[in-house]
C-alpha cells in the first residue's frame, strides 16, 4: 500500500464518534476553514447544492440547545466547533433557489434553460423525488450526508476528531432556531449535527466493522 493509500485508511481508523472533547484545544481557523471547503465543494445531485452550514459558537445558544438535544449534550459543551447542517425545501426546476443556481452560478443560456429545467423534474419524476415536499425534502437531506462524510474524512485527515448526531428533539430545536431568526423554517429544515474538536479521552477501541467479504460483492 502506497503512502496516500495508508494515509486514507489510517484516517478513518483514525476517526471515531467523539463524544466529549477537550474545551481547552481549539481547532485553528485555517484547519477549520479547510473543513468548511471541503463541505462546499461536496458533490450534490443535479449539483444542486440544496444545504446552508451555520456554525454554532454561541455558548448561551449551544447551552439552550442542550436541553432537546441528547445525543450532543457532551458535545455541545466541549466542541471546539459545533456545525448544523440544514437541508433546502421544495427544491423543484422552478423554485428561487434552483433558478439562483441555474441562472447565476451554472450560469446556462437563456436558450438551454427550458431543456435544463425539463431534465431536472424528468429526473425527479423518474426517481420519486418530486412526489410530495416529504420526498423533495429527504432527496435535499440525503445531500447533506455527502457532505457531512467529506467534513468528517478531511477532519480526520488533519488529526481533527468529530461526531455526527441525529440525537435532538428535531421540533424543539427547529422552534428555537426559528424563534431566533436564525433558520427561516420555509426554506431549510434541520438535516443533521455535528461536532468538531480534540478528543478528551484515550484513543477508542479498535474498529470493528464487518469483513469485506460480508458487504462488497463483485459483478463480473
Amino acid at each position: 500500500m502506497n503512502n496516500i493509500n495508508q494515509t486514507i485508511i489510517d484516517a478513518f481508523n483514525f476517526r471515531h464518534a467523539t463524544k466529549q472533547f477537550d474545551s481547552n484545544k481549539k481547532i485553528a481557523t485555517e484547519d477549520f476553514d479547510t473543513i468548511l471547503e471541503a463541505a462546499r465543494l461536496s458533490p450534490s445531485s443535479l449539483g444542486l447544492e440544496p444545504w446552508k452550514f451555520l456554525v454554532i459558537q454561541d455558548q448561551a445558544l449551544r447551552d439552550e440547545l442542550k436541553e432537546y438535544s441528547w445525543g450532543a449534550a457532551k458535545q455541545l459543551a466541549t466542541a471546539s466547533h459545533f456545525v448544523l447542517i440544514l437541508a433546502r425545501k421544495n427544491v423543484t426546476s422552478k423554485s428561487k433557489h434552483v433558478q439562483h443556481m441555474i441562472k447565476d452560478i451554472k450560469q446556462y443560456e437563456a436558450s438551454t434553460i427550458p431543456a435544463v429545467e425539463q431534465k431536472y423534474d424528468d429526473f425527479q419524476t423518474g426517481f420519486h423525488i418530486n412526489d410530495n415536499e416529504r420526498t423533495l425534502y429527504d432527496w435535499a437531506s440525503k445531500q447533506t450526508y455527502i457532505a457531512l462524510g467529506n467534513m468528517m474524512t478531511t477532519a480526520a485527515l488533519l488529526g481533527i476528531d468529530s461526531c455526527p448526531m441525529e440525537g435532538f428533539d428535531l421540533d424543539k430545536v427547529t422552534d428555537i432556531l426559528a424563534k431566533k431568526g436564525i433558520v427561516d423554517t420555509e426554506q431549510f429544515g434541520l438535516s443533521v449535527m455535528a461536532a468538531f474538536g480534540y478528543r478528551q479521552d484515550d484513543p477508542p477501541k479498535e474498529k470493528t466493522r464487518q469483513a469485506q467479504e460480508d458487504v462488497i460483492e463483485w459483478i463480473e
